[in-house]
């Protein structure tokens, strides 16, 4: 495991790499200050925050590079403002621990991280699939509808239509359909 140590304090991040002893294979680089081109080089497999209160350039600075790059991210804090809680998880951060860094918890908190983390990633893809079939299925209803207006189809037979054309081409149903309405609008010279 490859884990990234942020914190300005070398005897905190020494309490994270002691709560991490047995973990085989481990490799842990401390930085004092986070940077996300450091970070990527390193490719860690979490990120762990350790610091007095949290600062909002470093929940900025988090946010960038887990959008670009995501994987879990644990702070520890000794105290927090209101709010920085809920900016930090907006920001990626799969746990956000207050006044709670000793070697003892360290292991389970960032195995915990580590699945929510796979949890909320698994959850981000299922939606993003779920929206992009959404809108294929979108697309595919508007080019029915144009061809059974253009052609005096009915619905079942533009679907087939649309499916031969998409087995012929070996494309899928949703790109063969968007194809047929942008040149229906060529044609017409607009938008379909």
């Amino acid at each position: 495991m490859r884990v990234l140590v942020v914190d300005p304090d070398p005897a905190r991040a020494a309490l994270v790499a002691e709560g991490l002893a047995g973990v085989e294979p481990l490799e842990v680089r401390r930085v004092a200050v986070f940077d996300p081109q450091a970070a990527t080089a390193f490719a860690p497999d979490v990120i762990v925050v350790a610091s007095d209160s949290p600062d909002r350039d470093t929940i900025d600075s988090l946010r960038e590079a887990t959008a670009a790059n995501p994987r879990p991210v644990v702070m520890f804090v000794d105290r927090s403002e209101p709010g920085l809680a809920e900016q930090a998880v907006r920001a990626g951060v799969s746990a956000y621990v207050v006044d709670g860094l000793a070697a003892a918890r360290v292991r389970s908190v960032l195995e915990v991280a580590m699945s929510r983390f796979q949890l909320m990633n698994q959850l981000r893809q299922d939606l993003e699939k779920a929206k992009a079939d959404l809108a294929s299925r979108k697309t595919v209803e508007r080019a029915k509808a144009l061809l059974m207006k253009e052609r005096g189809l009915d619905e079942e037979a533009a679907y087939r239509l649309l499916r031969k054309l998409s087995m012929d081409t070996g494309r899928p149903l949703g790109a063969v359909a968007a194809d047929l309405l942008a040149f229906a609008g060529v044609l017409k010279g607009g938008d379909a």
